[in-house]
């Protein structure tokens, strides 16, 4: 079994709720939510069926749409149909890919109200209005984000329990790894390239091979592809656009996304809800910017003003590059060895807004820009606030380097400017740890600690 984080949230769940409300895993196609619900049933529940909606016949269909108003009908058809003994209190019932019948979804406040059996929902692309047309979300469902596999999640994958720990534990206490950080950067930057989708990683595990790899990744590509086609009605091709626009964005030195890129006369409110489209199949993960670092960042955001990060980096790779660079150029292999002459900055603070945003963080940067006065010119990749506030200094800004070789101004002029407001700066880096001027410089894969 794939060990994923989400298990033990779906334990607490169990044990916690009892019964009282379902449980919708949210995320991203190919992301494992049916793997996972399933190894659930199978481990935790004495009997469990998966409808899976993706593949639901006539026959099965009939049964929800004839019995959900006759309970006990209907979970003897439901059972008949799958062969499966229903036990009061004991079993588990899936709902897969349950955006494909809202009235399924629909029916959950009615299934749990009755008690005899838990429930989970998995679902993408499970809030935009064609999935929720007609019908009322039940508050009997407790919604689960689910996210590409953290770095610690692939390192189980990879058969290593002891290393997590260990870097926790330095953490902590703020000591550097020594000689074990660069053989954690060398894992580090596999699962960079890899990225968090399971399916990619278990290709990885199993071959060795970037290649391969990449070929799962491009199928996933593609299915987002043709999600956008078949879902984003109206305005697939505003969602098209930005897509395809991502790499080229964070290209830039000053990553902010630029619709004149896509067309001279774009304008943000013209584009919006094809931003808000992607977040929500969440493919990407918007970072907006915030115009002071003060309590409540998300009052002070500019929503005109953002980054479009790619959900897994592993797959923004494949996407920023075709097949044939990959293969001719072993783009791979100078990735892995940090030796890409092109900005592999944009890799590396993707992959840190992926483990914030995995971490439960909102994405939020600072900018300010002056013609004239050099002091206000400034970005701070990442703002991120305290879980205990104070009085004062609660705002964290991070910095990220995909270099040993830096300069760390605009987080100088930063500090001084917001001196209040702003708790210890960080800079995210390849480096080991260390505290130096009032700043602590943490290895990038110490992330997610934060």
């Amino acid at each position: 079994m794939m060990r994923r984080k989400i298990y033990d949230e779906l334990l607490d769940w169990k044990k916690q709720r009892n019964g009282k409300v379902a449980v919708m895993i949210d995320g991203a196609r190919r992301i494992g939510k049916s793997y996972i619900a399933e190894a659930f049933g199978r481990n935790e529940y004495k009997t469990y069926i998966l409808v899976d909606f993706n593949d639901a016949d006539k026959q099965l269909l009939k049964i929800f749409d004839e019995y959900l108003t006759n309970l006990d009908m209907f979970f003897m058809h439901l059972s008949l149909y799958y062969d499966v003994q229903l036990h009061e209190r004991d079993s588990l019932i899936i709902f897969d890919e349950v955006q494909l019948y809202p009235r399924a979804r629909a029916a959950i406040k009615y299934l749990v109200a009755d008690g005899r059996y838990d429930y989970i929902e998995t679902g993408s692309l499970v809030s935009i209005n064609r999935n929720v047309k007609d019908i009322v979300i039940p508050s009997e469902e407790h919604r689960i984000a689910m996210y590409p596999m953290d770095f610690e999640e692939f390192l189980w994958a990879m058969g290593n329990e002891m290393l997590m720990p260990f870097i926790r534990d330095c953490y902590t206490k703020k000591t550097p790894l020594g000689p074990i950080h660069r053989k954690v950067m060398d894992l580090f930057r596999q699962y960079m390239i890899v990225g968090g989708m399971p399916q990619a990683v278990l290709t990885f595990r199993d071959t060795k091979n970037f290649i391969e790899t990449d070929l799962v990744k491009r199928d996933i590509l593609a299915l987002y592809r043709a999600d956008i086609e078949k879902y984003a009605v109206g305005y697939e091709s505003k969602v098209k656009g930005i897509f395809d626009q991502i790499p080229s964005e964070l290209q830039r030195h000053e990553k902010k996304f630029h619709l004149a890129d896509i067309s001279g006369t774009a304008r943000y409110r013209d584009y919006e809800s094809s931003f808000f489209w992607l977040a929500d199949a969440q493919i990407v993960n918007i970072c907006y910017a915030a115009t002071e670092p003060t309590v409540g960042l998300r009052m002070r955001l500019d929503s005109s003003a953002l980054k479009c990060y790619m959900a897994d980096t592993g797959l923004l790779i494949s996407h920023a590059f075709d097949e044939n660079t990959i293969a001719s150029e072993k783009l791979y292999q100078k990735l892995l060895l940090d030796k890409l002459e092109i900005n592999k900055g944009m890799f590396v603070e993707n992959i840190v807004a992926q483990m914030l945003r995995a971490s439960g963080h909102k994405l939020y940067f600072y900018s300010s820009y002056s013609q004239t006065d050099a002091s206000e010119r400034m970005e701070v990749d990442f703002l991120t606030q305290k879980p205990n506030l104070t009085n004062r200094h609660n705002i964290c800004p991070i910095e990220v380097k995909s270099t040993t070789k830096y300069t760390i101004s605009s987080l100088e002029k930063f500090r001084k400017k917001y001196a209040e407001q702003v708790a210890t700066p960080v800079v995210l880096h390849s480096g080991d740890v260390k505290e130096e001027n009032g700043i602590t410089y943490l290895p990038l894969y110490m992330t997610p600690l934060l």
